[in-house]
Order: structure tokens, then C-alpha cells, then sequence
């Protein structure tokens, strides 16, 4: 795939219908605080890419730390306390409410605010790159709010594979009992990208990327964890610049 995965981007969303966008807000938070009981056995296999994406840090660790897409910050309870943290999240009302709004240093909209925030020893996301309709333009941005010997550190569902694809077939059941809904019309709106799509735009903006998977292999997998080192960042600015997009 390598560079030509960049002319898939960026992407279109479908269009939701009316009866998903009534629902929807609703059933995100049900599924994120495990109300549900496909929702509470996603939520415990979810903590595998949690605990990997927080591996790095110890209870001394005083790394600067930027999150893309920290929704209701459900990754603070797996980090141990640490040095700055910032996030980056659209939806201020996935996050006000939250006992760990008080540990965030800043709150942008956009990760091309968090600029003169930098440079982060850590960026990490978690279940977030397989919604993003620009991927590789977030992708650049991220290698160039990192250190030189920063990471960036990405959880994702193993979308487009066979065991994601039964994961979400089971989950469906209970959405549609619920709300008489079909789960995939709800994922193809959701999840615009692949996990392999994702691997190789990676690629592409790190020359180090080192990828773990819950389950047997790549293709037989539910989640996989990358850590992405050693940023190019004259691809990233070269990038940015075709695109129009100043940094």
C-alpha cells in the first residue's frame, strides 16, 4: 500500500439517519461506561489497548503527554500520575463532567492548536485514528509536535478483519434488541478507516513502528498497538505543504 494509501484521504462520512442521530449520543455513553453487556465485555477487552498505550510510564515518570481524541478521558485511569497532559476533544461534553478533567494542563479542539504546547515526549490515542477522515494530515501534525525521541503511541480495533468483522456481527445483536437499528449502518459511519490503512499511513511518518495484536496474528486479531519512533518529519512538513496546510 505505502504512499498510495495517502490518495484514499480524505475521506467522506455517510450520512447518519434521522433515527441513529436521535439515539446517538445516548447509546455512545451507555457503550463507554459498560451499561450494556456487550458494551461492559468491549469496555474490558478495550483495557488491553489501555494498559499498552500506558506501558511506558512509571509512578516517577514526568513526560508531557498529548491525547487525540480523549473522549470521556478514560485513559487517565491507566496512566499513572504524571508530568503535563493535554488532549485533544471536539466534544466538551464527552469530557466536563469527568473526575480527571482536573488533571489536564490544556483542552484544544483541534491538535493544530496544542503548536506552541510542544514538543511532547508522548502523543497517544485510543480507538480514535479509525474515525478520523484526514488521517495523514493528524498523522503529520502529531510527528511534528514530537520530540525527536518521542513516540507516538495508537490503539485501534482490528477493523476490517475477520474477528473485528464477528465482534461487531455480535454486538449488532443487542444493538439492533435495543433499538431496532442496524449495527453496521452505525460502524460504516463510525469507522471510515482500516486498521491496515492505518498501518500504512504510520508507515509512512515514522521509521520505526512497532505493532503488538490481541489475538493470534495481524489478520486474526481483535485490537493492535502501535509505537511509532524516530518521526520523518521533512515528510510531515512536505506533506502539510501539499496540502495546503501551514505549520
Amino acid at each position: 500500500m505505502n504512499q498510495s494509501v495517502l490518495s484514499l484521504f480524505p475521506k467522506t462520512r455517510i450520512e447518519l439517519p434521522e433515527a441513529y442521530r436521535e439515539i446517538y449520543q445516548r447509546h455512545y455513553f451507555g457503550s463507554r461506561n459498560g451499561q450494556y453487556a456487550t458494551g461492559s465485555l468491549s469496555k474490558r477487552l478495550e483495557s488491553w489497548m489501555h494498559y499498552r498505550v500506558a506501558a511506558d510510564l512509571t509512578p516517577t515518570s514526568k513526560l508531557s503527554t498529548l491525547e487525540i481524541g480523549a473522549g470521556t478521558l478514560n485513559q487517565l485511569p491507566f496512566e499513572p500520575v504524571i508530568g503535563p497532559y493535554d488532549i485533544v476533544e471536539p466534544f466538551r461534553v464527552l469530557y466536563e463532567s469527568s473526575p480527571g478533567r482536573e488533571r489536564l494542563r490544556n483542552v484544544f479542539d483541534d491538535i493544530s492548536e496544542a503548536k506552541d504546547s510542544g514538543p511532547y515526549d508522548r502523543i497517544t490515542s485510543i480507538a480514535v485514528f479509525e474515525h478520523i477522515m484526514d488521517l495523514p494530515v493528524v498523522i503529520a501534525q502529531a510527528v511534528l509536535l514530537l520530540k525527536s525521541d518521542g513516540s507516538l503511541r495508537v490503539g485501534i480495533p482490528n477493523e476490517g478483519t475477520v474477528l473485528w468483522n464477528l465482534a461487531t456481527r455480535i454486538c449488532g445483536y443487542e444493538f439492533k434488541k435495543r433499538y431496532g437499528l442496524e449495527y453496521n449502518t452505525m460502524m460504516r459511519y463510525e469507522h471510515v478507516n482500516t486498521a491496515a490503512e492505518i498501518d500504512a499511513v504510520l508507515r509512512i511518518f515514522f521509521e520505526r513502528v512497532s505493532r503488538k495484536v490481541f489475538g493470534l496474528s495481524a489478520a486474526l486479531a481483535f485490537y493492535r498497538f502501535y509505537e511509532c519512533r524516530n518521526p520523518r518529519v521533512d515528510a510531515a512538513r512536505d506533506y502539510l505543504a501539499k496540502r495546503g496546510i501551514s505549520w
